[in-house]
């Protein structure tokens, strides 16, 4: 037996009553057909003047009024999984008296969809022509990415001058993204029984030599183009061991590096490389580019001007890289604290929602 259809999708309601109806569409990673059906059913009734495709469950929406500028603006429409967090719920911060959209989804990120939709709908006319995109698989495996194989499969769709990402930013401009590094660390050894440990030589306590190394680490603090971003080296997963009485000969951990902006793939590899470079293996097992903050061009800085607050580093990896590596600046901007994305009590204040629509009404208008 299927499950029914959803309700239409109302762009007339605002984006924060269509916060609440796409969040109520479940669109766990893997599941997003029939949010996309209705992203894309939404836009036929509403949009005509945009001209619209999709790629499995992408959608991608365009403006074709020969302005001499044009801005990317994206939002993914899948989530980690449900914890008993949905139907979207009204409720009340009790420390900051605000009103807010409670349930899975809601920062992480359908109120920056939300806003997105509401806007593509509306604006007929805007300055600069416009690509619209709302992707599938953000929230898993890397490859899997439906921003990433739109790219690929279509790069003519995404030429612009700028990009904006609705990932939660608190209602701020985050400039960029950090990097991003995994890799696997090995250390071998020889087995002997534990009674007769002296005969063998321990891989578990020769890894244990290296995070102690790992731990005393300071990661820098690095300027780019203005903003501060922190980096980060830490041990995320360990695995060793034979038996109760065995001495091991093989332990091995995974470690992620989060490197700025302005050092390369190829710079980050060699560091990490460096740091192990007494472990018998160290497998790249991951690695992403970050991107630099994207503030200095023309679009950006009449965007800062619209939302009127600094701007600030992002701190983690977003597909703001994706637009980076194609040489289009790119920046985040969205409703709702980052802190609590794919937490169980996810929830975004309603005047962030209303805000932001504001500031990318004014900026893509003119009005600013």
């Amino acid at each position: 037996m299927t499950s029914a259809a959803p309700a239409p999708l109302d762009p007339a309601a605002g984006p924060v009553e269509l916060t609440r109806q796409l969040c109520n569409i479940p669109s766990v990673s893997g599941d997003e057909r029939a949010i996309a059906d209705a992203v894309e059913a939404m836009l036929a009734a509403h949009a005509p003047h945009l001209t619209v495709m999709r790629d499995g469950d992408t959608i991608i929406a365009r403006t074709e009024l020969g302005r001499d500028r044009r801005v990317a603006i994206a939002g993914h429409l899948d989530t980690v999984p449900i914890n008993e967090n949905l139907p979207v719920q009204d409720r009340i911060d009790p420390e900051t008296g605000a009103a807010m959209l409670w349930g899975r989804g809601t920062v992480d990120m359908k109120a920056g969809v939300a806003v997105q939709l509401v806007l593509a709908v509306e604006l007929v006319a805007p300055t600069v022509d416009l690509t619209w995109v709302w992707y599938d698989h953000e929230e898993v495996a890397s490859e899997l990415s439906g921003l990433g194989r739109a790219m690929r499969q279509h790069p003519e769709l995404f030429e612009a001058d700028f990009a904006i990402l609705g990932e939660p930013s608190n209602g701020t401009i985050e400039g960029g993204c950090n990097g991003t590094l995994r890799a696997r660390i090995e250390l071998h050894g020889t087995r002997a029984h534990s009674a007769r440990s002296w005969m063998g030589r321990n891989a578990i306590h020769r890894a244990g030599e290296l995070l102690e190394r790992l731990a005393a680490f300071e990661p820098e603090r690095v300027a780019v183009d203005g903003l501060e971003y922190r980096e980060g080296l830490n041990a995320v997963r360990i695995e060793g061991g034979v038996a109760g009485n065995v001495i091991p000969d093989r332990c091995s951990f995974e470690v992620n590096y989060r490197f700025a902006p302005s050092r390369s793939t190829d710079e980050a590899e060699a560091f990490v490389r460096a740091f192990f470079a007494d472990a018998d293996v160290v497998e790249i097992v991951d690695l992403s580019p970050g991107a630099r903050p994207g503030l200095e061009a023309p679009l950006a800085q009449r965007f800062v001007a619209a939302v009127g607050q600094t701007p600030t580093a992002k701190l983690g990896w977003t597909d703001v890289s994706r637009f980076s590596a194609l040489g289009i600046p790119a920046v985040n901007f969205g409703p709702g604290n980052a802190l609590l994305a794919h937490a169980d009590d996810e929830s975004v204040p309603v005047d962030q929602i209303t805000a932001g629509a504001e500031a990318l009404r004014a900026w893509l208008s003119g009005a600013i």
